[in-house]
């Protein structure tokens, strides 16, 4: 890689050089312990005679900001540390009124995402990296790689045909979705069909409707939109339709595993959403996150397999049942959506990644994606199973586990009468190696913690309980 040198032939040669070389050094760009080019190699590049740029280094090791070792060549040193600098004033821009709106836009599961896990973490929406089928994606992925140049360079903005037919067939069979493979959007995880939804269906002024407790980052879409959010409470048969405005253009609700709470909402709110939604033309936002773990009852139905109108968007993600890092989720589009959702995301990014892609659809093609889900299955109900007898003896005296059909959290509400500050108690668990994430992070509702399952072994859940509980008892 060639040194960022401009020679400017109108001035002193020898004293740009050094002049450049030194600010290279003392900003940084130039790091400690880098190593200069060859004093020959660097002339050739630049055009200049070797002694000049010899002479250049000499000046540089006397002010010791470079040092030559024997046979290894010359190197930047250590600054000593200096004072810091006041900061310098930021430059006024004419959309500072735009720029401060999105900086103070709230984003509790961003701070979440920044720190490091705990030994023995709750962190909800996670799932178990060693469930990762790697043996079988390696494979799948190799196979992609084979077979990449072999088509256009670019995949379709909807994602590639294999991957949209495996969707369409596994959410058919799966979650009872209408569709087809011309009715599915590949999207870099759900966040971002989310996104594509929030552009294409709101702008400044107009009401959203999301439940409450509900999803941080939905609600920061909408506000960064502009639209006026309507938060709608939820009850233990989920989203409450009765609350919901008229003049919403869109309701955003997890039905199958309400976030953060857990409840599944009942067949009568699902109509009684579908008949809203009818009557006031919004669009609905089915979030089915991770309703394909499930441990009780049988499936209950998406809201989309229930429309008749095409009215409900039902958006899915590859992050929660394989892993965040993929990037990959969907949209089921109404077809009133499709083509505005399409020229949306050919803005947003003209294309997924095509590598990726190919290797899901091999991977869900041959039945693995079926198999991982059974395994995980498995696996996170035996995590349950734990937690649940968890509450029921040792955080009995002081806290209450909701319990939940489907998906890898639930949540644990305080007992009534007790006055927990659940914020200070998830403070102290930190420091005991345990991750507990308080309700009140989600919005507003009661008060309690979400007990994620996905990244705590079952043989070690109840060690984490156990600490929770010495906790409580010294509070108490």
């Amino acid at each position: 890689m060639d040194l960022h040198i401009v020679i400017d032939p109108g001035q002193p040669i020898g004293e740009q050089l050094l002049r450049q070389l030194r600010s290279l050094i003392r900003s940084g760009r130039l790091a400690a312990g880098a190593q200069l080019p060859p004093s020959r190699l660097l002339a050739g590049q630049l055009g200049l005679a070797r002694q000049t740029i010899a002479q250049a280094y000499e000046r540089l090791a006397l002010e010791q900001l470079i040092e030559a070792r024997r046979g290894r060549g010359s190197f930047v040193r250590a600054l000593p540390a200096l004072a810091e600098a006041p900061p310098a004033t930021p430059a006024r821009l004419a959309s500072a009124e735009r720029i401060a709106a999105f900086g103070a836009l709230p984003l509790p599961l961003l701070r979440v995402a920044d720190s490091p896990l705990a030994r023995y973490d709750f962190v909800g929406g996670s799932p178990e990296p060693a469930l990762f089928p790697h043996a079988d994606w390696r494979r799948h992925l190799n196979a992609a790689q084979r077979q990449l140049g072999q088509g256009s360079a670019h995949a379709p903005p909807a994602g590639l045909p294999a991957l949209r037919e495996a969707i369409a067939e596994h959410v058919a069979f799966a979650r009872g979705v209408r569709c087809s493979a011309a009715d599915v959007i590949v999207t870099q995880g759900a966040q971002q069909a989310f996104d594509l939804l929030v552009r294409v269906l709101v702008g400044p002024g107009d009401v959203a409707a999301l439940e409450s407790p509900g999803y941080p980052p939905l609600l920061a879409m909408l506000q960064a939109q502009g639209a006026r959010t309507a938060p709608v409470p939820v009850d233990g048969e989920g989203l409450v339709t009765d609350a919901l405005p008229a003049e919403a253009r869109l309701v955003y609700t997890t039905p199958a595993h309400q976030f953060p709470l857990g409840v599944a909402m009942s067949a009568a709110r699902r109509h009684g959403l579908l008949a809203w939604a009818s009557r006031s033309g919004a669009v609905v936002i089915e979030d089915d996150y991770d309703s394909e773990f499930r441990f009780e009852g049988r499936p209950r139905d998406s809201l989309q397999g229930l429309d008749a109108e095409g009215r409900v968007a039902f958006v899915g993600s590859f992050s929660k049942t394989l892993a965040p890092s993929l990037r990959l989720g969907y949209v089921i589009a109404p077809p009133a959506l499709r083509e505005a959702l399409l020229h949306a995301k050919h803005l947003a990014d003209v294309h997924g990644p095509s590598l990726l892609q190919n290797a899901l659809a091999r991977f869900m093609a041959e039945g693995g994606y079926r198999r991982h889900l059974r395994r995980c299955v498995a696996e996170y109900g035996r995590r349950r199973e734990r937690l649940m007898v968890g509450f029921d003896t040792l955080l009995a005296p002081w806290l209450t586990l909701l319990r939940a059909e489907a998906g890898f959290h639930q949540t644990a509400l305080f007992k009534p009468g007790l006055h927990i500050d659940a914020t200070r108690l998830a403070a102290l668990a930190r420091r005991a190696d345990v991750g507990l994430y308080p309700l009140q992070r989600f919005g507003a509702g009661p008060d309690g913690l979400l007990m994620g399952f996905g990244r705590v072994a079952a043989d070690d859940i109840d060690t984490a309980l156990g600490r929770v509980a010495g906790l409580l008892g010294t509070a108490a």
